[in-house]
């Protein structure tokens, strides 16, 4: 684990800040009509207009600035053609390149409105983050953010997602130690002051089960029901952690 001066934090707190402001123009825009890769060029646009790069677009081959996974894709949807309907809810993940580091947050926008079941899924996963980001104290272990993210959302009928995992970040978009949203408590590595990493919780509305579509990139739940995905990145810190991204730009957060 590669432990953060307080310098670091606050290059990493600033490409936080542009990917929280970026998701707040894709939230501007997004609806019923739009087309999923206007919004890459529009997210690309304004991510190169602040002094930054993508940070995903070129990373292993991805062809995008932004991971848009709709309905029942969880992460690495490749934006598409494809045209925003009614009722549907698609992932935004965004990560940025800047100062020589990453940041790294995702958003799962409804598009109109959608049933009471996937509001509630919707609801649950956000709430969800914020309960492992409340065990991110320094002295805690990575097991206590994801017994909290997975004890909160099967209690309610939800199921956790195990093969894809939040992780550290800094300098590269992926770093020790891998954060899994599951887990039992008082288990697995210890978290000391000062590491930041990447927490997001992915939940599915049926079973947990997770497939890769023939692009080589889109992740998908068997069932092909919906799943849901936020994310933050956070710094572990003595008593209650500092979350370095941001929500606040989004369209009907305030």
């Amino acid at each position: 684990m590669i432990i953060k001066t307080e310098e670091e934090i606050e290059l990493i707190k600033e490409s936080s800040l542009l990917v929280g402001k970026t998701l707040g123009e894709v939230s501007k825009v997004i609806g019923p009509g739009v087309v999923l890769s206007d919004l890459d060029k529009l997210a690309e646009t304004f991510i190169r207009d602040n002094g930054a790069v993508p940070g995903f677009k070129g990373l292993n081959g991805f062809p995008a600035s932004l991971c848009i996974s709709l309905n029942e894709a969880v992460v690495h949807g490749i934006p598409t053609s494809y045209v925003l309907k009614e009722g549907d809810i698609v992932s935004v993940d965004c990560g940025v390149l800047k100062n020589d580091f990453f940041g790294d947050s995702a958003y799962t926008f409804a598009i109109g409105n959608v049933s009471d079941e996937i509001r509630n899924l919707l609801n649950t996963t956000k709430s969800s983050l914020y309960k492992g980001i409340e065990k991110a104290i320094a002295g805690n272990r990575i097991g206590d953010i994801g017994h909290s993210i997975q004890t909160f959302c099967e209690d309610q009928g939800y199921s956790v997602v195990r093969e894809l995992v939040g992780h550290g970040l800094g300098r590269s978009l992926h770093e020790s130690p891998e954060v899994p949203n599951y887990g039992r408590r008082g288990k697995g590595t210890v978290l000391p002051e000062n590491l930041v990493i990447a927490i997001e919780p992915m939940i599915n509305l049926g079973k947990r089960s997770i497939k890769q579509l023939n692009d080589g990139w889109t992740i998908v739940t068997k069932d092909g029901l919906p799943s849901a995905h936020f994310e933050h990145t956070i710094v572990v810190r003595k008593n209650k952690a500092e979350v370095l991204s941001t929500f606040e730009f989004i369209k009907g957060e305030n």
